[in-house]
């Protein structure tokens, strides 16, 4: 799962934290806490009175502390405050030069093999010269959920932010950046963040990472922006990155204009890593986390891990825990138990109706309230139709369960799903909008697991 956001590295925290306390214990003094910031190492916490705060301090700071470091994969101070310190923290944090976890993305603890080599090679020469050569820009960095794609695309940043620190540098999800698309135009009308706000943050960028572009496809407008967005630096002279998880000539939805743009820069795709490049991401990984692997370890657990790399990071968190709770070294039977629950636990998150809702109001640039109406204009049928056929494609759930979720009955959702099989039959824009979006939800799902 994407972390971008201190709330985000909370929750990874509070989940290491439930395996080595009980329910019971998390619910009474660690649930209420909040997350305040993150910055060099250091993780800021808020309770709300001092009594609170002194009995957390006394009782849970060495074990949210391992959990930090169990969730992150380095050491991270935990520090408590008061509510009412809260504001002094923030200011503070404004003109501060602390890490971020986006900081500790690197080229240098980046592992390099065949499978990322050129893609490797590509980032570090955009990273060293942003702009410079027109054959690089756009860079565009591809290949499937797991092997390194958006760590590359953070080390540019990153390495950029320290050797030209004069220079503006905007990193985004497209997820985000139609959010933010979205909020703009809505808010805009009360003078809050207006549209203009919104261009003048990307289009006066020195560099410009967009991840996951593919997410884009199918929405006009945020397509709109994207492209004139993407003119206006093309044109200034300034460096964009973007990552997506398969070539873009076969993202059907994608406007045709942004397409012909990416394909005039330079491509470099990453696969699954080889063996032995699987190798050196485990024997970095635990030399991150502080322990030891031995190499015949390593070589089992490449061995049969071959895909996602992050789910190689999720096995040596699990030695990493297995030595700090058994206190000693994993045996190969230890290693094979932990890899049976790494695998056993690498199904997708189920896809939500709540979320194929809210991807299909995007595309179509409809309200999700309006889906769940009982409006009839062509738009809006077309919109609920659709929803109604993807949640049947992509959910295990029943015409009843889809129906519930849609204040409809069974029969409503039955006849929805046979009339845009019928239409989309002969609609191939429509059919390929909603593959699109099907292979976005799915795409979204592997990633939130991960």
């Amino acid at each position: 799962m994407p972390v971008s956001s201190v709330t985000d590295i909370w929750n990874l925290v509070c989940d290491e934290c439930l395996k080595i306390i009980t329910q019971v214990a998390f619910d009474c003094f660690i649930a209420d806490l909040k997350p305040v910031s993150f910055n060099s190492g250091e993780l800021i916490i808020s309770c709300k009175e001092e009594y609170e705060r002194e009995i957390v301090a006394d009782n849970y700071t060495e074990i949210l502390q391992q959990s930090a470091k169990n969730a992150m994969g380095f050491p991270v101070k935990i520090t408590f405050i008061i509510e009412k310190e809260e504001s002094s923290i923030l200011r503070a944090e404004e003109f501060s030069d602390g890490l971020s976890f986006e900081d500790f993305f690197t080229f240098q603890n980046f592992v390099v093999g065949s499978n990322n080599r050129f893609a490797h090679a590509a980032s570090l020469a955009v990273a060293d010269n942003p702009a410079v050569n027109s054959n690089y820009n756009p860079l565009v960095i591809y290949g499937p959920s797991g092997v390194g794609k958006t760590h590359l695309m953070l080390a540019i940043k990153n390495h950029i932010k320290k050797t030209s620190p004069y220079k503006k540098i905007e990193y985004i999800r497209s997820e985000d950046f139609t959010n933010q698309l979205i909020n703009a135009l809505q808010e805009g009308k009360l003078g809050i963040g207006t549209i203009e706000d919104f261009r003048n943050k990307f289009r006066n960028a020195d560099v410009l990472l967009i991840d996951d572009i593919h997410f884009i496809a199918g929405k006009e407008q945020t397509q709109e922006e994207f492209f004139n967005t993407f003119n206006t630096l093309i044109q200034n002279n300034k460096q964009i990155v973007v990552t997506v998880d398969r070539p873009p000539k076969d993202i059907k939805t994608l406007d045709d204009r942004i397409r012909s743009r990416l394909e005039g820069g330079l491509f470099a795709d990453i696969l699954a890593p080889d063996f032995e490049t699987r190798v050196g991401i485990i024997l970095k990984k635990a030399e991150q986390y502080g322990i030891e692997i031995s190499e015949h370890i390593a070589f089992y657990i490449a061995e049969n891990i071959k895909v996602n790399t992050r789910q190689l990071e999720g096995v040596v968190k699990k030695i990493q825990a297995y030595i700090s709770i058994q206190n000693k070294v994993p045996t190969v039977s230890a290693v094979q138990g932990i890899i049976k629950d790494i695998i056993s636990d690498t199904k997708p998150e189920p896809i939500k109706v709540e979320t194929i809702i809210s991807e299909v109001a995007h595309t179509y640039n409809i309200s999700e309230s309006d889906i769940l109406s009982n409006r009839k204009t062509a738009d809006l049928v077309l919109a609920r139709q659709v929803a109604m056929y993807i949640a049947r494609h992509t959910t295990d759930l029943s015409f009843k369960a889809i129906g519930e979720a849609f204040g409809k009955d069974h029969t409503t959702v039955l006849y929805n799903v046979n009339k845009i099989e019928e239409f989309l039959k002969d609609k191939p824009y429509q059919k390929e909008l909603v593959d699109d979006l099907i292979k976005n939800l799915r795409t979204r799902s592997e990633n939130s697991f991960n």
